[in-house]
């Protein structure tokens, strides 16, 4: 039977590439041989289902425990009416324990207990009536919000106590955020002050990501298969995009083995890794698409927006930086402090914020092309500069991230030169105070840095020179552009400031200012 890669939902070892599911989480087994209740948490799409059904897999067959994993994700439907969530809850576990346990370990028929009682009182009956002791992982915990979640995690601690005889002896809570997280105040999108309602937790376990070792034994399963080979390049490109993160390292793979080159006789190159970042991210398949629609939040944007922009992050809540870290478009760098997950979300992310702009934009004539469809730099400065002064100004109200405005406004003009012909590259991070672009367009690479001149702060270009200098040394470019947008209250309007200068740096290197 063949084997593929996998994007959507749990491994099944029988028709997909995998690797050992439990590897990533060595020391669980300790956990649960001392009674613990624990949360195990990672970004959507990293493996937890799979892993946790594996290791209750492997608990009931060493004959010690009856293990399952069970969902609560239906009951998200009842959020405020904790009786209808808990019917819908157990009616679920039914069948996932029916389908998961021998007959004689499954549970008693479920008993009518008072609504916010009936978790409790079942697993309690349960506990009590099993052969050996249970472990229980739950799936989809954050996906409950309000009375229901609160309920839930009340039910469970009452019965912490009364393990192993009368209640789990442990339990896992699965989702993508720690326990800190499911503080809530009912009926409100706020944080609650109030106690922890699963202050019980032993341990929150991250699921890490695949380092570059695993990344390759996952592609040589292809190739033992298949006999088709991903070069040592192009493993090598896959892991720097992605950074192990399990979704796009299947995703690249599943893109260029199933799409891209279906003969098994030719490689995998690095070429190759490199279009299918470009497909997966102009497709923005459900899995990038969810963290798009995660920029629109409040808390997201506080510290996206910054970052973005090259500033300082500011008075931001440590939860909230906690939040993007759980939800996986950030890591903490030790030499960096926060930056982006990994190369192809630091892509998705100025993309998707240019969208909305994108389509605002009006026609463009590529005049900017050669009759031999090169790119033509002195043409398509000019063309920027006509663009600028006709909608520069009127664009940068289409965003609701002002302080990157003409960022995106330029981002989303570039977007339309390279238009499926060409690539944009991006650079950027906390307290860089900078944007780097890099445009490809057939043989012709193009340097960019964006700066912007704030209130109270001095002319940013000789700084920009600079960085631009060095930028373009460490890509082995001589020439690019140095944008420079006056953001100050008192600046002159956009026709009397637009205007180009060329300047030959230190290094001979010639760069174009463009203020704007």
């Amino acid at each position: 039977m063949s084997r593929w890669f996998n994007i959507a939902g749990p491994c099944q070892d029988d028709i997909h590439y995998m690797l050992s599911p439990t590897a990533r989480l060595p020391n669980l087994e300790e956990l649960i041989q001392q009674r613990s209740y624990f949360v195990v948490h990672a970004p959507w799409q990293t493996g937890k289902t799979t892993t946790m059904l594996a290791l209750a897999k492997q608990l009931t067959e060493s004959g010690r425990y009856a293990a399952v994993m069970v969902s609560v994700e239906v009951g998200s439907a009842f959020n405020h009416n904790i009786g209808a969530a808990e019917l819908a809850i157990l009616g679920t576990w039914r069948d996932r324990i029916a389908d998961q346990l021998p007959k004689d370990l499954q549970p008693p028929v479920w008993s009518k207990e008072e609504p916010g009682r009936r978790i409790r009182g079942n697993l309690r009956a349960w506990a009590q009536a099993s052969s050996r002791p249970l472990v229980i992982f739950i799936d989809e915990i954050d996906s409950l919000e309000d009375e229901a979640l609160i309920s839930v995690l009340k039910q469970l601690r009452n019965g912490y106590s009364d393990r192993p005889n009368n209640f789990p002896l442990s339990v896992g809570l699965i989702g993508l955020r720690d326990v800190r997280d499911y503080k809530v105040v009912c009926g409100s999108s706020e944080r609650s002050n109030t106690a922890n309602p699963f202050n019980i937790k032993v341990s929150a376990l991250t699921l890490r990501n695949f380092n570059a070792s695993e990344v390759a034994e996952l592609y040589q399963q292809h190739t033992e298969d298949t006999g088709q080979v991903f070069t040592q390049q192009a493993i090598a490109t896959a892991f720097d995009l992605t950074q192990g993160e399990p979704w796009l390292v299947n995703a690249l793979a599943k893109e260029v083995v199933e799409k891209m080159v279906r003969d098994r006789s030719v490689a995998i190159t690095h070429e190759h890794i490199l279009t299918a970042k470009e497909i997966l991210i102009a497709r923005q398949d459900t899995h990038l698409d969810f963290l798009v629609e995660k920029l629109r939040e409040k808390r997201v944007k506080d510290i996206i927006e910054p970052m973005l922009a090259g500033l300082a992050l500011g008075d931001t809540p440590t939860d909230d930086r906690q939040y993007l870290i759980d939800l996986g478009l950030l890591r903490r760098d030790p030499a960096a402090g926060l930056a982006v997950a990994n190369p192809i979300y630091r892509e998705v992310i100025p993309r998707a914020l240019v969208l909305g702009t994108q389509d605002s934009l009006p026609q463009i004539n590529p005049s900017w092309l050669t009759p031999e469809g090169e790119l033509n730099i002195d043409n398509l400065l000019q063309a920027l500069l006509v663009f600028w002064r006709q909608h520069g100004e009127p664009l940068l109200k289409t965003t609701g991230y002002y302080e990157i405005a003409p960022h995106i406004v330029l981002m989303a003009f570039l977007h339309r030169v390279v238009n499926g012909g060409g690539t944009i590259e991006r650079e950027y991070g906390i307290g860089s105070d900078r944007m780097d672009l890099c445009l490809r367009y057939g043989s012709t690479t193009l340097g960019i840095e964006l700066k912007v001149w704030r209130d109270k702060k001095r002319n940013p270009q000789a700084d920009g020179l600079e960085q631009l200098d060095s930028y373009l040394a460490r890509s082995g470019i001589d020439f690019g552009w140095l944008f420079v947008f006056d953001r100050r209250e008192k600046a002159l309007p956009i026709e009397e400031r637009l205007s180009t200068q060329i300047v030959t740096t230190k290094n001979q290197r010639h760069i174009t200012v463009i203020r704007a």
